[in-house]
C-alpha cells in the first residue's frame, strides 16, 4: 500500500495571513490547504495518506522516511519553501509530484519535480495515478478543459487538526466573468464560473460540523457572485442550515464591487451568515482602473462610486476588506495620498496594499512584453520588488508604497483605530452575526491584546476601546479582534520596511566602496581595514532585524552574499592596483 505524503509549503509573513494576530490566540495558521485536501479525496482506497502543512508543523525526516511519494500544491509566494521541500525529497530519493497555481504557470522554471499535474485535476488525477502504478507516468499532465466542479469530491478535512487553524475553507465556484488584465484567475479557472450544487455545499458544511468545527468559514471563491443566479439559489439553503443550528459558522468570501448594486444578493448573504467580504478595489483612480480593464469599479454617472459601494455593503451589515495595488499605469504621484484618503474615509481597517506584479499568462504580462517593459527578474516574495518597468519612476513608486503602508499602519496604530471607528459608525449591527462574549472572556481578550501592544500603541488602543464600549458596546468583541489584526498589520509593515532598508543599506555601502577605485586609497593594509570595517557594519545592521521578521525567501542572506562578493571583488581590484 503506497504511502502518499501531501505537503503544503510554508507561507511567508504577509498582511493576508494574520500570522502575528493568530499568535495571540495560540493558532498556527489562518487557513488549511483546501486544494491538497480536495486532491486527497481523489486517491483510491489503496493509498495511505498523511498531510503536512508546514505552516502548522515542520516537515520532519520521519515524514520523508515514511513516504513513498510526495505531493505538493503551492502558490507563487510559497516558491522558496517549495524549492526547499523539493531538494529534501530529491536527496531522500522520493519522487515529487507538483500542482497548484504556481506550477501551473511557472513549471518550466521549477527544478527537481518528477511529475507535474497541472490546472484543475478532477479529470486527470486518476489517469496519472494509473500511469504511475504501471510505470508509464509522464512528466506533465494538463487538463484539456475546465472540469465540472459538481463532480468534485468532499475535501478530506479529517486529515488535519482543525484546531490548528483560525478558519476552515470551502469552495463554491471557480472562474470569474471579469477580465482584469493583472489577474491570473481567468487563465487558471476561466471566465465562465462553474459552481457546486447546494447539496454539495451542505455536505461540506455538515462534514465540518460533524468534525466539531465552530467559527469562521471562508468561501474561497475568487468571485462568489460571478454567477449571481447560482449564488442566489445557494444562499437560502445555507441560511436554513445555519438557522437550524444556531449559526455555528461565520461566513466570509471574496466578491466584485458590483455586489453593492444587488440588494437581493446582499440581503441573502446576511441571512446566510456572511459578516464580511473582500473586494478588489485596487485604486480610487478611474483612469488606472480603465487602463487595467476593470470598468466594473468605475461609476459612469456616480461620483465617489467606490466609496458609496463600500458604504452600502457596510450598511447591510458586512465589513469590507479591500485589496489595493500601487504601480498601475495611469497612476501618478497623487495616487499615494489618494489611496490613504480613500481607505481612511471608507473605514476599511484591513486594507492590504501590494505593488503590482506582472504574472505570467496574464494580459498585463503580454502587454508589458510587447512594450519591452518586463524585467529579467523573478516575482519576489518581498513587497518592494518589481519585475517590470512601471510608468512612474521606480524609486518614487517604492518610496510612495512605503509611505502609504507606514501611514495606514503607523507605529501608534492611531490611523488604524480611526478606520475601525469609522467602520462601526456605518456598520449596521445584525443580531445573528454578532459574537456573544461574557464579561470575563472579554476582559481576558482585552488584556491579551494589550500585553502585545507597544507603549506607543497603548494610548490609541485605550481610547479606541473606551469609545467602542460607550458608543458601540455590542461591537466590543469585534473591536478586540480588529485590534489584534491591527497589531499584525503594523508588525508586517515594520518587517517589510526593515528588510527593505537593510538591503538598501547594503547596496548603498557597496556603491560607496566601489567608488574608491578613483580615490587615493592604495595601501593594501588600508583597503583590508576598510573592507573589514564595512563587513562589521553590515553584520551589526543585520543583527538589528528581529528574528521573527525573518523567513524563507526574505532575501537577507542572498543580499549579504551579493554584498560580500561585490566588496571583495572591488577590494581585490584595489589591492592589485596598489601593488602596481
Amino acid at each position: 500500500m503506497p504511502n502518499a505524503l501531501l505537503v503544503y509549503p510554508e507561507n511567508p509573513p504577509a498582511y493576508w495571513g494574520a500570522k502575528y494576530a493568530l499568535e495571540l490566540l495560540g493558532i498556527q495558521a489562518a487557513f488549511p490547504p483546501l486544494g491538497l485536501l480536495t486532491v486527497a479525496a481523489m486517491f483510491p482506497p489503496g493509498y495511505d495518506l498523511r498531510v503536512v502543512d508546514m505552516n502548522v508543523t515542520p516537515l520532519q525526516e520521519a515524514d520523508l522516511e515514511w513516504a513513498d511519494l510526495v505531493f505538493t500544491s503551492s502558490m507563487i509566494v510559497q516558491r522558496v519553501s517549495l524549492q526547499a521541500v523539493t531538494k529534501r525529497c530529491n536527496r531522500a530519493g522520493i519522487p515529487v509530484v507538483a500542482g497548484g497555481p504556481y506550477p501551473t504557470s511557472y513549471h518550466e522554471e521549477i527544478e527537481g519535480v518528477d511529475h507535474f499535474v497541472l490546472d484543475e485535476v478532477e479529470e486527470t488525477f486518476a489517469g496519472f495515478l494509473s500511469d504511475l502504478e504501471t510505470g508509464t507516468a509522464k512528466a506533465i499532465y494538463r487538463e484539456p478543459r475546465k472540469p465540472d466542479v459538481s463532480q468534485t469530491p468532499l475535501p478530506r478535512f479529517d486529515l488535519i487538526d482543525t484546531n490548528a487553524y483560525h478558519s476552515m475553507c470551502v469552495q463554491f465556484s471557480r472562474g470569474c466573468p471579469f477580465d482584469c488584465e493583472f489577474c491570473d484567475i481567468i487563465q487558471l479557472f476561466g471566465r465562465v464560473p462553474r459552481t457546486k450544487s447546494p447539496e454539495q455545499m451542505i455536505g461540506e458544511f455538515d462534514f465540518l460540523y460533524r468534525l466539531g468545527w465552530r467559527g469562521p468559514l471562508f468561501l474561497v471563491d475568487d468571485n462568489f457572485i460571478g454567477n449571481k443566479r447560482e449564488a442566489l439559489e445557494l444562499l437560502p439553503v445555507i441560511a436554513e442550515w445555519q438557522k437550524a443550528r444556531g449559526y455555528p459558522f461565520s461566513l466570509f468570501t471574496e466578491a466584485s464591487v458590483n455586489l453593492a448594486r444587488t440588494d437581493e444578493l446582499m440581503d441573502a448573504m446576511i441571512e446566510a451568515g456572511f459578516n464580511s467580504v473582500f473586494l478588489g478595489i485596487e485604486t480610487p483612480n478611474p483612469k488606472a482602473l480603465l487602463k487595467t480593464k476593470k470598468p466594473q469599479n468605475v461609476g459612469k454617472r456616480e461620483e465617489d462610486y467606490l466609496l458609496h459601494a463600500v458604504r452600502k455593503i457596510q450598511r447591510k451589515g458586512m465589513q469590507v476588506t479591500g485589496g489595493f495595488i500601487l504601480g498601475l499605469d495611469e497612476d501618478d504621484e497623487d495616487v499615494f495620498d489618494a489611496q490613504i484618503d480613500f481607505i481612511q474615509r471608507a473605514g476599511i481597517p484591513m486594507a492590504p496594499i501590494y505593488m503590482l506584479a506582472a504574472l505570467k499568462g496574464t494580459d498585463l504580462y503580454e502587454r508589458l512584453k510587447r512594450e519591452n517593459r518586463l524585467l529579467d527578474a523573478p516575482i519576489e516574495i518581498n513587497a518592494t520588488s518589481l519585475n517590470f518597468k512601471p510608468e512612474m519612476n521606480p524609486g518614487t513608486l517604492i518610496e510612495g508604497y512605503r509611505r502609504v503602508i507606514s501611514t495606514l499602519y503607523d507605529p501608534t496604530l492611531e490611523n488604524y483605530f480611526n478606520r475601525c471607528l469609522t467602520l462601526f459608525e456605518h456598520l449596521t449591527p445584525v443580531p445573528h452575526l454578532q459574537e456573544s462574549r461574557g464579561k470575563n472572556a472579554l476582559y481576558l481578550d482585552l488584556m491579551g491584546v494589550r500585553r502585545r501592544l507597544s507603549s506607543r500603541q497603548l494610548p490609541a488602543y485605550n481610547k479606541f476601546v473606551a469609545k467602542v464600549s460607550r458608543d458601540h458596546p455590542r461591537m466590543l468583541p469585534e473591536a478586540i479582534r480588529l485590534a489584534a489584526l491591527g497589531y499584525h498589520f503594523e508588525k508586517v509593515t515594520r518587517q517589510q520596511i526593515a528588510i527593505h532598508d537593510f538591503k538598501a543599506f547594503l547596496e548603498a555601502e557597496a556603491e560607496i566602496f566601489r567608488g574608491t577605485s578613483s580615490s587615493s586609497v592604495r595601501e593594501v593594509e588600508e583597503i583590508g581595514a576598510r573592507r573589514q570595517e564595512l563587513f562589521m557594519r553590515a553584520q551589526a545592521r543585520n543583527q538589528l532585524i528581529p528574528d521573527d521578521f525573518r523567513y524563507h525567501g526574505d532575501g537577507i542572506d542572498s543580499a549579504l552574499e551579493s554584498f560580500r562578493v561585490s566588496v571583495n571583488a572591488q577590494a581585490d581590484h584595489l589591492t592589485r592596483s596598489a601593488a602596481v
